[in-house]
């Protein structure tokens, strides 16, 4: 994993940083799941998915679920930004 990582520009690094995937891979999920869902229950999961990340009843919230959480929000806000405000158009 350490070399795929280290092969990557430094902007797909950036975009594996705070999405968990590149920009690309992001594209090619996303745009495989709109043929089944819509943009806002694409969020909607996802935002699902941080609620049982952060829930307090599975222990306590460590650096990795915290990463988790905070990769799963940007991928919601990316989906957003990049598919939702098209349906709105």
């Amino acid at each position: 994993m350490t070399a795929v990582y280290n092969s990557l520009t430094e902007q797909e690094k950036r975009e594996v940083r705070m999405y968990g995937v590149t920009e690309a891979g992001m594209r090619k999920v996303v745009g495989e799941r709109l043929k089944r869902t819509t943009p806002a229950m694409m969020v909607a999961s996802l935002l699902s998915d941080v609620q049982e990340m952060i829930n307090l009843e599975y222990g306590e919230v460590d650096s990795m679920r915290a990463e988790d959480a905070r990769q799963a929000l940007n991928r919601a806000k990316y989906i957003l930004f990049e598919y939702a405000e098209q349906d709105v158009a």
